[in-house]
């Protein structure tokens, strides 16, 4: 028996013996590390492809703080885009300490197409449910990240999680793997949320912790 199938026979025992709440963690951390797998990383070429594509143009040091990566990485990959054609550097007007980045043409083509990929992964993710189920899930999920908001709050600021995140600052957040339109925790019935607006469909920390991938 390869070291795989042991494991997945020591998960499915570990599985069986838990009650109604150890099933649901398992599930839930089954499913974010799923997530995790499916996104490309913080500082990867086309997560800054598509925050410039939503953004426009931005200077490195902006970018570098929604993105939330070390600036040393960020000049890094940024210099790679530049070289590939796929992004431009011009000396910022504003702040002559850094530069203003923006997308080329081909670039823009680029971080499309990334988007395009990103909203097919998202309706493969969830092709298992039907519309009505997928409404079910969201208003459970609005529901548990709502309370967890409150209840784990202390925890979540001491693990860091408020983060940058795409072209926005997060504050308890999101709508993909941080569930809630109007804030992290958000309630479509209560029409709350604990401090985020942001719309966060492409949030590359599903497991709700807010730590790097």
């Amino acid at each position: 028996m390869d070291h795989h199938k042991e494991h997945q026979m020591e998960h499915m025992a570990q599985y069986s013996s838990e009650d109604i709440d150890g099933k649901l963690v398992i599930g839930l951390r089954d499913i974010s590390h799923t997530m995790r797998s499916l996104y490309e990383g913080r500082g990867s070429q086309k997560r800054i492809l598509i925050v410039l594509s939503e953004t426009g143009t931005i200077t490195q040091r902006e970018l570098t703080q929604r993105l939330g990566i070390q600036p040393g990485s960020a000049s890094e990959v940024i210099a790679k885009l530049e070289n590939m054609g796929l992004v431009e550097r011009t000396l910022s007007e504003t702040d002559r300490r850094t530069a203003d980045i923006s997308l080329t043409e081909e670039g823009r083509g680029q971080a499309q197409e990334a988007l395009r990929q990103r909203r097919q992964r998202h309706e493969e993710m969830f092709s298992a449910l039907t519309d009505g189920e997928k409404e079910q899930l969201l208003s459970l999920l609005e529901k548990l990240n709502g309370d967890w908001a409150e209840r784990y709050c202390d925890s979540r600021h001491q693990d860091g999680y408020f983060h940058r995140h795409e072209g926005h600052v997060h504050h308890e957040h999101h709508r993909e793997g941080h569930f809630g339109p109007h804030g992290h925790g958000g309630n479509r019935a209560s029409g709350g949320g604990r401090g985020c607006d942001h719309d966060c469909a492409h949030c590359e920390h599903p497991c709700g912790r807010g730590r790097n991938r």
